[in-house]
């Protein structure tokens, strides 16, 4: 079954503008073509200020998994803190889907 990467981020509101821009038009694209993703896609909580959550969607477990150990991940990884710093704290955490209807 498929499983998803999430990524949940606390934005400081000084910067959502810009962090709003820089992942539509360069992160999210840039993390479907290199993560080999089926789909990529983000949006902002309608329940926490400022948090926001994007979806990386995997054909298995496996690839998941494998992107989590990946060079490719520490490298996008370092490049969100050199943009970002201290403005952004995440979480990231992947779910295999065990039932679909």
């Amino acid at each position: 079954m498929t499983a998803y990467l999430i990524v949940r981020a606390e934005v400081d509101p000084s910067i959502r503008d810009a962090f709003d821009t820089w992942y539509q038009n360069e992160h999210l694209p840039d993390a479907h073509r290199e993560f080999i993703t089926i789909s990529a896609k983000r949006g902002w909580s309608s329940v926490f200020d400022n948090v926001h959550i994007a979806f990386y969607e995997f054909p298995d477990l496996a690839k998941a998994e494998e992107l989590m150990a990946s060079d490719t991940l520490k490298g996008f990884i370092a490049e969100f803190d050199r943009n970002w710093g201290d403005k952004v704290k995440r979480t990231r955490e992947v779910v295999e889907f065990s039932q679909t209807l």
